[in-house]
Formats: structure tokens, C-alpha cells, sequence
């Protein structure tokens, strides 16, 4: 029997329907770890793509980076309890995003008649199996809190660099805080004494690495907002318009006392509409003015801790879209899971607004693996870790829903302490593991590496551990290379030596260059917006091909919705009452008109309806 959905129907984030089962760059760990040498005074220690971490120290485990503005060691982080079971009186949800199978297609038997000759052909020769999706990146970050991209100089050098390790894609942070390294972006230009003045980095590393054959994503820190030691002096930056002493305006993800801290930074709350707008904005205009490969979003998440979301209009917002009263507990899960959506909106719009520019362009995540990891296939499991019940980040449902071409694991282990090893393999095979999308094709995986966190023979093997399951490779990073040079023992320039010598030694990892021209997974889509009601978003969307729903959406805070891995085809939307039919292409995103809603009633006063975990498609 087909599952029929209210005009309301409150799914947060469903449950995949075939019943399987989606941060910043950050080796946030989950209990404690040795803490590292600092770096002298003059050295900034870096920030790899995300968490912040609370001081509390524990048993060995993953290990965290220290906040980006001036030296501290990595601090431990405790191994939180398992999320709380939901309780008996809360609602299952549901979870939009992959995708029912496609009905089976019935062949008819050719009608009877005189005989004809069958020519007799050759079968040819089987095809060799495909390389994974991603399994030829062989990536390096370079972040923008270090030599690296602040001069001339530098970039041109950390591309040689680069080329001289084997390296085929740069991952080169462009935004960081609501700010840009470079001249042509939505947001402001950094403001830091140490950038050459006139240079757009961005632009002039696109250019050096494309001419050595090299591919070149740009690392966005999306919910980047503010620092208190590393203010950007703009005037209309974000965190001076928007910021905490804005009131009513401020764009502040906070907790229930209304702290916005997270040590030095500030985070963007993805709940309120215009600041995730904001965002989205400033990841589609680097791919307007630049000639980048792609894009990698990165803190693309809440901070730690599962606390926050409670600046008075995101409570406003739930209340009206979920029809629930009073102030959520950090521990209601319906509240969870409503925050957790606002986060897959962000990469959903993201992914399908850059895809309407240029198909061909990668998008790809830095995404978080706290703790031990799931078994293979077991999302339910991943389901029962941090990533998802603390951060609020689903990637495995950004996977299969289409969302991103290249998951990028933040899978900073180390092999010496304890089991991280263990995890840093276990990690990766699960995210190997992640089902296939409706369309048949699968996104990509890379393991990301925390190099700064590891003797250089350690990053050599883990690089060929990965590369040697399938997967792509990145390293965090280029001013760090090492556990050496992290801890003030080595120079960059003999931290990168002695890593270049282990990753291009024969049978290594980098050991035979090659280009990475694969075009990604994702080249199609569809998206589209309701107006006309005062509650635009949590609406469910169904996509139906050949009569049967194929895929739901849920609208986000300005309404938009869409499907980024739909089988090319005539395709029909249901959303609130409204249906328009179209076609998916082969390659490019179509964009339908305006939905226009008419509520019958207030919808604040609609309850949240009881609905199954898990959808069971109707059989043809």
C-alpha cells in the first residue's frame, strides 16, 4: 500500500526509505589523547577543516585540533554516553533522501510472425571493471592561517611543493570566516596584515595548479563566522552587522543562555534563514568568478556538544514548522532532528545551485568520523554515533541523495594510539559501504589524514591503506606535514621532504603522478520554491516518476526544495498541495516555477503526526 503524507506531514530527516538507514575539517576527538608539543609563539598552529574541543582529558583516542588563532595544545575531548532513546511519547521521524527503487521495467514479447535471418555478431570483450569514484585523488589541504597562501611567493612555492610530492588536487582554503582569500568573492576579503596587498590567492593558485595539471577545490569553512582574537576589521563583515551585539539581527548559532562562544570562533546558525542564504551565496560565488574544479564545504555542521540552536527566531521557526510548544531539551530528539536538516538543506541548495552553473563541478564535503565506526552497511548504527546525534551531520544520506560527488573523511587517527587505527580503516570501509543511489551511481570517497598529527611514515601508510581499499587520499596538511613540524622540531621545508621521499618511494601511494580528470557522479537535477504562506519550510516534497515516488525533499526556510540524483525522465513534484510536472535532463538542473501555497488553516497550531521510521515504497 502506497504511504500517504499529510500536506504537513513533519519529516525532519527520514529514515532511507529502502531501510538502510548523512563539519568542518577537525580531528575533534572523542576521549583524550597525549597532548602535543605546542608550537613556538611565532608559529600559528593550524586548523584542520573544524571541531572545537573542551578540555577534559580521558583514555587515548582521536585526536583534535587546536583553535585557529594563536598556539594551544590539542586538547582531549571525553567519549560522550550514547544518545538517549527517544521517548515513548515522541513521534518516529523520517528521513528524506534516498530513494525508493525505480519499478522494474516488464518486457513484452515481440509479436509472432515469419522468421528472419539473425545475424551472428561477436560479443565483445568484457569491460574492464571502473576505478571508485574519487579513487584517483591525491589531495593536499592548504589552509589560510599559515605560510602557504598569503604571498606571492608562497603560492607559487607550495605549488611546486605539491607537484614535487605527487600531488594532483589542492584543496585551498578560500573561506574561512565569513571572509574570503580572494578579490571576486559575495563576502568580504580577509583582512589579514600578513596578505600581500592586491593578491587574490585564489586566482593566482587556480592558474599556477592548472598549468602543472593539477585540479584545485575550494575550501569553504561554511558556518564560519567570527573569531575574538582574529577579527576581521571590515565594517560590513558579517560579524560587525550580524553579530552578537546585533540583537534581533544576529546570526549567532547559540545555546540556551544565550553564549555564542565555541573557544575563540562563532558559529552561523544554520536555522535562520537569511544567514543560511548568506552562506550559500558565498560557496556559489567562488564558482561564478573562478575557474575552480569544485567546492568543499567544510564545518558544515553545529559546533560540539548537540547544545545549541536556541537563538530566539530558530525557536520560533521550529515551533511554527513542527506545530510544538514550549523550549526543546538538548536531548529532544525531534528537535535534533529538525536541526539536522537545516544542515542537509544547506548542502542540498549548495549542491544543485553550483550544478545549475556548471555540472561538471565537484562537490565535496570534509565530514566528520568521531569514534569508533559503524560496521559496513550498518546505518542504523552510524546513526547511533556523534557524527550524527552530536554535530547533526548525515552524510551517508548526502551519499545516496546525490548531494555530494566526494566524500571527504576527516579520519584523523592515529595508528599508534590505542585503536585509532583500527577506526581509521573501519571508517573508511563503512563509508565504502554506503549503498548505491537510486540512479545506480555512487559518490566518492577520500580519507583525509591528519599528517600534523603523525610521523611521516605513519601518513605513508595510511595513505596506501586508503588508496589500496579504493579510496582517494588527502593529507592535512601543507604547513604542517608532519608531527615534526607541528611541534616546532622540524621546518616545513624538512617536514615536507622527508613526507615527499615515503609517498613517491616505488609501490607508495604517490609514487606514480597521474591527473585527476574524472567528471563527478552528479551532473543533474531539479529544484524549485513555494511562496505564498508565512511557514515555508518542512514541507514534504515527493518526486514521481512513471507513477511511483521515487524521492521526498523537505523544504528549507525560503521554501526551496530538489532532487539531485533522479534518473533523467519525465518527472512530476507534489508538495502542499501543488504538482507541476517536467523533465529531468541528462546533464544540467532544471529549475521550476514558483509553487504558489494557500493554507487552509494556521498551520502553527497543526500537531506533528505520528509516522513510521521507515517508508515502505509501494511495489508495481
Amino acid at each position: 500500500m502506497m504511504l500517504s503524507l499529510s500536506r504537513r506531514a513533519a519529516a525532519l530527516t527520514f529514515t532511507l526509505i529502502l531501510g538502510t538507514g548523512l563539519g568542518g575539517l577537525g580531528g575533534a576527538q572523542d576521549t583524550g589523547i597525549p597532548a602535543v608539543p605546542v608550537p613556538p609563539p611565532s608559529a600559528t598552529p593550524p586548523e584542520p577543516p573544524s571541531p572545537v574541543v573542551p578540555p577534559t582529558v580521558v583514555p587515548p583516542a582521536e585526536p583534535a585540533p587546536p583553535a585557529p588563532a594563536q598556539p594551544q595544545p590539542v586538547q582531549p575531548q571525553p567519549e560522550p554516553s550514547q544518545p538517549a532513546p527517544p521517548s515513548p511519547t515522541t513521534p518516529p521521524v523520517l528521513m528524506p533522501g534516498p530513494l525508493v527503487p525505480a519499478p522494474p521495467v516488464r518486457t513484452v514479447p515481440a509479436p509472432a510472425g515469419p522468421a528472419v535471418p539473425v545475424p551472428v555478431t561477436v560479443n565483445p570483450a568484457p569491460a574492464l571493471p571502473r576505478a571508485p569514484v574519487g579513487s584517483g585523488v591525491r589531495g593536499l589541504w592548504v589552509d589560510a592561517f599559515g605560510p602557504g597562501l598569503k604571498t606571492r611567493v608562497q603560492v607559487t612555492q607550495m605549488v611546486e611543493d605539491a607537484a614535487r610530492m605527487g600531488v594532483n588536487t589542492l584543496f585551498v582554503q578560500a573561506i574561512r570566516r565569513a571572509d574570503c582569500l580572494c578579490l571576486k568573492a559575495s563576502v568580504p576579503r580577509a583582512t589579514d596584515p600578513d596578505l600581500e596587498k592586491g593578491l587574490d590567492p585564489l586566482g593566482l593558485a587556480v592558474r599556477l595548479a592548472h598549468a602543472r595539471g593539477m585540479r584545485v577545490i575550494a575550501w569553504i569553512s561554511v558556518t564560519g563566522m567570527a573569531n575574538t582574537a582574529a577579527p576581521n576589521t571590515n565594517p560590513a563583515h558579517i560579524s560587525r552587522t550580524h553579530g552578537p551585539d546585533s540583537g534581533a539581527a544576529s546570526w549567532m548559532a547559540r545555546r540556551a543562555d544565550g553564549s555564542w562562544q565555541e573557544g575563540n570562533d562563532g558559529w552561523l546558525d544554520l536555522g535562520i534563514p537569511e544567514a543560511a542564504e548568506y552562506a550559500i551565496q558565498g560557496v556559489v560565488s567562488l564558482v561564478k568568478n573562478y575557474g575552480i574544479d569544485g567546492v568543499q564545504l567544510d564545518r558544515i555542521r553545529y559546533p560540539d556538544g548537540d547544545v545549541w540552536g536556541y537563538d530566539p527566531k530558530v525557536l520560533a521557526r521550529y515551533r511554527a514548522e513542527t506545530g510544538r510548544t514550549g523550549t526543546p531539551g538538548i536531548n529532544d530528539t525531534v528537535w535534533q532532528d529538525w536541526k539536522r536538516q537545516q544542515v542537509t538543506n544547506v548542502v542540498r541548495r549548495i549542491a544543485l545551485e553550483i550544478k545549475a552553473l556548471r555540472p561538471d563541478a565537484w562537490i565535496t564535503a570534509a565530514t566528520i568520523t568521531y569514534g569508533a565506526p559503524p560496521a559496513p552497511g550498518d546505518l542504523a548504527a552510524f546513526r547511533r554515533t556523534r557524527t550524527y546525534g552530536d554535530v547533526l551531520q548525515d552524510w551517508p544520506a548526502w551519499m545516496q541523495s546525490g548531494l555530494i560527488d566526494l566524500n571527504v573523511l576527516m579520519n584523523y587517527k592515529r595508528d599508534a594510539v590505542g585503536e585509532q587505527g583500527q577506526w581509521f580503516d573501519g571508517w573508511n570501509a563503512f563509508a565504502r559501504g554506503v549503498p548505491a543511489r537510486i540512479d545506480g551511481l555512487s559518490a566518492g570517497v577520500a580519507a583525509g589524514t591528519a599528517m600534523y598529527l603523525n610521523g611521516a611514515p605513519v601518513t605513508a601508510a595510511q595513505a596506501q591503506r586508503s588508496v589500496g581499499a579504493g579510496l582517494g587520499w588527502v593529507g592535512y596538511s601543507y604547513r604542517t606535514p608532519t608531527l615534526e613540524v607541528y611541534g616546532a622540531k622540524q621546518t616545513t621545508a624538512q617536514g615536507l621532504n622527508s613526507l615527499q621521499k615515503l609517498l613517491t618511494a616505488p609501490g607508495a601511494a604517490l609514487a606514480s603522478p597521474s591527473p585527476w580528470k574524472e567528471k563527478p557522479p552528479t551532473t543533474r537535477g531539479l529544484m524549485g520554491r513555494i511562496t505564498g504562506t508565512p511557514v515555508p519550510g518542512f514541507r514534504v516534497v515527493e518526486a514521481l516518476q512513471g507513477g511511483q515516488v521515487v524521492a521526498y525533499s523537505l523544504t528549507d526556510g525560503g521554501g526551496y526544495y530538489g532532487f539531485a540524483a533522479l534518473p533523467p525522465g519525465k518527472t512530476e513534484v507534489r508538495v502542499s498541495g501543488q504538482r507541476w510536472v517536467d523533465t529531468v535532463p541528462e546533464r544540467g538542473v532544471v529549475r521550476l516555477p514558483d509553487l504558489t501555497v494557500r493554507d487552509l488553516k494556521p498551520v502553527t497550531t497543526a500537531p506533528l503526526p505520528v509516522m513510521p521510521a521507515i517508508l515502505t515504497p509501494a511495489r508495481p
